[in-house]
């Protein structure tokens, strides 16, 4: 990215990040962490509908098509759904290292725009950690791994404890996703966005 904030550079004595024992293997397609969640849950029926898949490392990728109700211009994704779908994928990166971690910043570089009905390719990578600090970064491109690159971005995730969500989401659903006897299921609720 061009002029990436001083905010989202890595501190010196960062370390390399190290991918959890117990992450999912490459190749698997991680399920939806809440069926709610506009980018990744089925719960949504204008959501993006996500699909996100572990690559080596501590990456993953992820693809969805631009459908006419994520439009801004007229036949156009509108640039704050191709931030959400940067930010789902990248917070789906905290799966692999196994920890809860929340969106502290995130910039985004809009190179082209992406027609609806394209489907947007998303490759991203934790960089550095550094206490509770995570460092990734994303690109999206039209049509495939190697198409023309839409969007860039950069972020910065902040690792919190469950009591974050407890302490601020809205009570019926936090019971909902902590009673759910699937611990996967339970622990995915919980892992991105403030």
């Amino acid at each position: 990215m061009s002029g990436t904030s001083e905010a989202l550079k890595p501190p010196a004595d960062a370390v390399k990040p190290v991918r959890h024992p117990e992450a999912p293997a490459p190749g698997e397609l991680l399920g939806a962490h809440y069926e709610h969640c506009f980018g990744c849950g089925e719960g949504q029926p204008h959501g993006l509908h996500l699909q996100t898949r572990v690559g080596d490392g501590v990456r993953v990728t992820a693809e969805f098509t631009v459908q006419a109700a994520h439009q801004g211009a007229p036949g156009l994704a509108h640039g704050g759904v191709l931030a959400t779908a940067l930010d789902e994928t990248l917070g789906s990166l905290n799966w692999l290292l196994r920890v809860i971690a929340v969106t502290g910043r995130l910039e985004t570089d809009f190179v082209r725009p992406v027609p609806v009905d394209t489907v947007l390719h998303l490759d991203a990578e934790v960089v550095a950690v550094h206490g509770r600090k995570i460092y990734s970064r994303a690109t999206g491109r039209i049509g495939g791994p190697d198409g023309p690159v839409a969007v860039r971005a950069e972020a910065l995730f902040i690792e919190v404890k469950v009591d974050h969500f407890i302490e601020n989401g809205r009570p019926a659903e936090i019971r909902a996703a902590m009673a759910d006897p699937d611990q996967v299921k339970r622990a995915r609720a919980f892992e991105v966005n403030p």
